[in-house]
């Protein structure tokens, strides 16, 4: 998932970390030079759209930091070997 708008230097990608934990997703967050914040997560398929929810929502019910303005999803091949999800 590519989120843009106000997403760089507010606390998005901890925010995003976050949650994505809390739905069991494994993967990555990470700010991109055109600014706008790559969202990479693997897991069940409810979990992965209750996360993509969580990003679109407007207004956000879970004090998402910052502003997203969209959210383009590019689904993709899961692969193994994956723990965890961090920052980059």
């Amino acid at each position: 998932m590519f989120v843009r708008g106000s997403v760089q230097g507010v606390g998005f990608r901890w925010w995003t970390r976050a949650r994505a934990l809390e739905l069991g997703l494994v993967g990555h967050a990470r700010n991109t030079a055109d600014g706008r914040v790559e969202v990479v997560a693997q897991g069940s398929a409810d979990a992965v759209d209750a996360l993509e929810a969580l990003l679109r929502e407007s207004p956000s019910t879970t004090r998402r930091p910052g502003h997203v303005e969209s959210v383009v999803v590019q689904p993709g091949v899961p692969r193994d070997g994956i723990t965890g999800f961090v920052e980059r």
